[in-house]
């Protein structure tokens, strides 16, 4: 017996296996940044509409496949982590079963198998890495797309720069600026977070937050700068908390009595406030689009028109939004509304018991562990960001990946978060 247990430790330590770690976190990184659909998607696709390219959505089925095989080298582990996350793979499947009552029955079948197949990208990525792992694996991906966005920006403007309306601002590898502004706010986070995993190399992981903040600053995205503000708080803060507990009372304190004096202020004066921050008050003309779509969701509150399927077709149910709007409105700049519109109420409340219970399992952490420097701060910005932004629930995206990541980390037992589990 113990000869037979030294061979079984000879072999996972073997020469196969120290391989195939680093190509299993090279595979990772690679998906990662594809699901940004960075620099693929402007150079094969139109109009920052991946789906215009044949290409890219042929891209895709082999990805599927491998995730798959992914899923399988690790069975145990991929079951029990499906099992704690119920909530997310029951709107994934959601998703899918609305192309029964959906507008356009087709495409939303297509679409929520790419959104299963996304979700089950992130609950592998939770089954194979912990977070000393999957932490730096983040924050070196948005470092990969932020040297790369720097590259083209200096040296082809004609593709990296703005040369429109927002003459000077610098997108990058993506479609438009603020798509790189969030990019690089995530980025900023994950790799503080980083430095927190690796103590040792926190010199470069700081050099790299500051790196991915000052692209921020050259994208001249808003958002994205209060994103990176409100980031770089967050985690000075829960530095500040982790110093003691009457310190942490005084800070959280402090922190509650500056949001209720802002929420008075938004209460009182939103106008000249949303004014203030460069911005019309109608949000660039979101509360317009709001209140049309509003009207439609009352037509269908409770399965919505099928995921995905709302913004498809010329004659569709968007045509008279965008009949009313004089524009060509893309999505409901809304995450919560854009569930609305594709799977209605039950899409909204699973969304938000999943983002619920996953912020109260990132706020446990607060006292320990390096996670919560990401958890925290990434599912409070990705809460904001809905408001003005269609972010949540979208197929072969780097943000829905991120979030089932994190979601499904979380709703590990703590002992798993800083060991091997391989």
């Amino acid at each position: 017996m113990t000869s037979l247990a030294s061979h079984i430790a000879a072999v996972r330590s073997g020469p196969a296996l120290n391989l195939a770690r680093p190509l299993e976190c090279l595979f990772a990184g690679v998906l990662l940044f594809l699901l940004s659909q960075g620099l693929l998607g402007p150079l094969l696709a139109a109009d920052g509409d991946p789906d215009s390219s044949a290409l890219l959505r042929a891209m895709w089925l082999p990805i599927y496949a491998l995730t798959l095989l992914w899923l399988i080298i690790s069975p145990a582990r991929t079951l029990d982590l499906i099992w704690r996350v119920p909530v997310i793979l029951a709107l994934s499947v959601l998703c899918l079963a609305s192309f029964l009552w959906s507008v356009d029955a087709g495409l939303t079948q297509r679409r929520g198998f790419a959104l299963v197949m996304t979700t089950l990208i992130g609950i592998a990525l939770a089954a194979r890495f912990n977070w000393d792992e999957l932490i730096p694996l983040f924050a070196a991906v948005f470092a990969v797309i932020g040297v790369l966005s720097a590259a083209i920006a200096m040296a082809y403007p004609a593709m990296g720069v703005h040369h429109d309306v927002h003459a000077g601002a610098w997108r990058g590898i993506f479609w438009e600026k603020n798509t790189l502004g969030a990019m690089m706010a995530f980025g900023t986070t994950a790799a503080i977070a980083a430095s927190v995993c690796q103590p040792r190399q926190r010199w470069i992981w700081w050099s790299l937050a500051g790196f991915m903040a000052a692209m921020v600053l050259m994208s001249t995205s808003r958002t994205a700068l209060l994103a990176l503000l409100l980031a770089m708080a967050g985690c000075g803060a829960i530095h500040l908390v982790r110093r003691g507990f009457g310190f942490a009372a005084l800070i959280l304190c402090g922190g509650g009595l500056v949001v209720f004096v802002g929420a008075l202020i938004l209460a009182v004066a939103p106008v000249t406030v949303i004014e203030a921050l460069g911005r019309d008050a109608t949000l660039t003309g979101r509360t317009d689009i709001w209140i049309i779509l509003a009207e439609q969701i009352e037509d269908r509150p409770w399965t919505g028109f099928g995921y995905g399927a709302f913004w498809s077709g010329d004659y569709g149910p968007a045509f008279w939004v965008r009949q009313r709007t004089q524009w060509d409105v893309p999505t409901a700049h809304n995450g919560w509304l854009e569930l609305l519109l594709g799977v209605g109420v039950p899409g909204v409340v699973l969304m938000a018991i999943s983002l619920g219970a996953s912020l109260f399992r990132a706020f446990s952490r607060l006292f320990g562990g390096p996670e919560a420097y990401w958890a925290i701060v990434f599912l409070v910005l990705t809460a904001l960001i809905s408001i003005s932004e269609s972010n949540l629930v979208q197929r072969n995206a780097i943000s829905w990946v991120l979030f089932v990541a994190t979601a499904a980390r979380l709703a590990m037992p703590r002992r798993y978060s800083r060991t091997s589990e391989r």
